[in-house]
């Protein structure tokens, strides 16, 4: 199950669980996978400045969850996986 169906099935929606997802954890999965800014920015459909204001942040990124969904789903898609546990959520590289 991806995190966003996970994030999905265990919050309702007035809650923000894409909150936990740092834009450190954003540049580290980028990094794991190998790829620029530019190629996770066109992977997501989102602009470059918005996936600097993302991954440049100390925290929660100033975005839309919306956004935030796009960028976690390319993750994803390339070979991320996001872990949820009792201390929030981690990254790896799909095996």
């Amino acid at each position: 199950m991806t995190l966003t169906e996970q994030l999905e099935t265990q919050f309702p929606a007035p809650q923000s669980p894409w909150r936990m997802i740092t834009g450190e954890m954003v540049r580290a999965a980028r990094a794991l996978l190998g790829i620029s800014t530019a190629e996770l920015s066109r992977r997501a459909g989102v602009s470059l400045r918005t996936m600097y204001t993302v991954e440049t942040s100390i925290g929660p990124p100033p975005v839309t969850i919306r956004t935030m969904q796009r960028i976690v789903s390319a993750l994803e898609a390339s070979g991320i996986e996001f872990q949820q546990n009792a201390t929030g959520v981690g990254i790896r590289l799909r095996r």
